[in-house]
């Protein structure tokens, strides 16, 4: 069971009109959140990489965001710092999140990265039902944070995105709009998150190489297949194999790169 089922931290923004302060910071639309349910975006860099992504809710007149723990203080921080002079107030919460694939309890939302993640209840119990989530986030190529998903490293068009419901190419600026807006029109992607096939395993975070040169990373592996991040014009290419320490990677250029 992956990590993600159970280390969420839940911060509550309120104040003065949540919505607005957050809309020109995070990647996706934030507008009309109440009637939305829950919304997957980002924080980034000014040059437009990942910091962290998180679930974004309405809790009456307040937001919530569903964060990875180890993420969660620097997210208050984060956020503090662009507050300046708004008048809201960031705080952690006691709240916590359970999940599920089965039949959803009163009050659960859908997850909307994929329908395949299920549900989300917010409340003061936490918890998740016995799925494997590990194998099906590899499955549906969803990134980890902390995994995949690496804080001042990964751009999220590489890693799927648009693809999870996580940005929106129409809602004006945010903090690294013009870089991802930059990536969205070239013709493709050359580099990105995408499954592939695992003879072996491999630490997640080991190299992935063929014919001498490096391919791109190995991650998350679960029932002979993994998420990989590939030099996809380099991989198309290989004449060898592609290997990740004792592993034996395979990757066709049809595999869901959620690009």
């Amino acid at each position: 069971m992956g990590t993600e089922a159970a280390e969420r931290s839940i911060l509550r923004i309120s104040g003065d009109n949540p919505v607005r302060f957050l809309q020109g910071l995070v990647s996706n639309d934030l507008n009309a959140l109440d009637q939305k349910g829950l919304v997957y975006a980002a924080l980034l860099t000014p040059q437009g990489k990942y910091l962290a992504d998180f679930l974004v809710l309405a809790d009456g007149p307040d937001v919530l965001l569903d964060v990875a723990a180890p993420l969660g203080a620097d997210v208050l921080k984060r956020l503090t710092m662009y507050k300046l002079r708004t008048p809201v107030t960031l705080e952690a919460t006691d709240l916590s999140v359970r999940r599920g694939t089965g039949p959803a309890p009163k009050g659960a939302l859908a997850d909307p990265r994929h329908p395949a993640l299920g549900w989300r209840l917010y409340g003061p119990e936490g918890g998740c039902d016995g799925t494997d989530w590990e194998a099906l986030r590899v499955a549906h190529c969803i990134p980890e944070t902390g995994v995949e998903l690496i804080p001042g490293e990964s751009f999220i068009l590489e890693c799927g995105f648009d693809r999870l419901n996580g940005v929106d190419f129409r809602k004006g600026c945010y903090v690294g709009q013009e870089v991802t807006a930059r990536m969205r029109h070239k013709t493709e992607l050359r580099k990105g998150l995408t499954t592939v096939t695992v003879e072996g395993s491999a630490p997640p975070g080991t190299e992935i190489t063929a014919d001498g040169k490096a391919i791109g990373t190995l991650y998350t592996q679960s029932g002979g297949q993994g998420i990989a991040y590939l030099r996809f014009d380099r991989a198309a290419r290989a004449k060898g194999p592609m290997t990740a320490a004792e592993a034996t990677v395979g990757w066709t250029e049809t595999a869901d790169t959620g690009a």
